[in-house]
């Protein structure tokens, strides 16, 4: 079963950069796209979860410039009766390593899925702006592992996921990070990475 994607063209050189410096990721307003959500589903009168679901999507997105690229990809998010899961990958095409963090170090796992009232761009940058991102759906599990570093030219691969519900009607964008480059980065680099998808998928009730 396929499912609705939208591609968003976010300016992901004020993303990177915002969430780099950590503040995504601590205490914003949490609650925010759930009011969203029932603002929406008001006239139905509730708010649903998810119906199980497959979604085959393709995605490749990268950052940095030609010969310096980190490409993210997304292969396939499934809803389950008790979870999610997607199939995700991360290339490492620059010349430095990227720390990713083991499950017992202080690096931030942010793996996950971020879900929003709509597909708009615009809404993400407002969202980022104001310090209203929803919270990350974490992954708990990682097949394979990841790698505690991701070396230059180094490739991961694997399948993410979660237990708990997810929101009908609500866009889906997968989240990837805290990647920490080793060693000193170049000029007009962040230090720390945090990737929100472009491509956003609606969850179907």
């Amino acid at each position: 079963m396929g499912g609705v994607c939208e591609h968003s063209q976010v300016r992901k050189s004020t993303l990177v950069i915002l969430l780099a410096l950590g503040a995504a990721f601590t205490g914003w307003v949490i609650s925010s796209v759930v009011r969203d959500l029932r603002g929406q589903a008001a006239a139905a009168g509730a708010i649903v979860a998810a119906a199980p679901q497959t979604a085959t999507l393709h995605w490749r997105e990268t950052y940095g410039r030609a010969g310096q690229q980190l490409v993210f990809t997304v292969d396939r998010i499934q809803v389950l009766g008790r979870g999610w899961r997607a199939r995700i990958g991360i290339e490492n095409k620059t010349t430095n390593a990227y720390d990713v963090g083991s499950p017992n170090s202080a690096l931030d796992r942010s793996y996950g899925l971020m879900l929003f009232p709509t597909h708009s761009s615009s809404d993400v940058e407002q969202r980022i702006r104001n310090g209203t991102l929803p919270p990350i759906r974490k992954a708990v599990s990682f097949a394979p592992s990841l790698p505690t570093t991701l070396e230059a030219g180094q490739r991961w691969e694997g399948t993410i996921s979660a237990p708990g519900a997810l929101v009908a009607g609500s866009w889906a964008r997968v989240v990837f990070g805290t990647l920490a480059m080793v060693g000193n980065p170049p000029p007009n680099t962040p230090p720390t990475i945090v990737w929100i998808t472009d491509h956003a998928l609606r969850l179907k009730s």
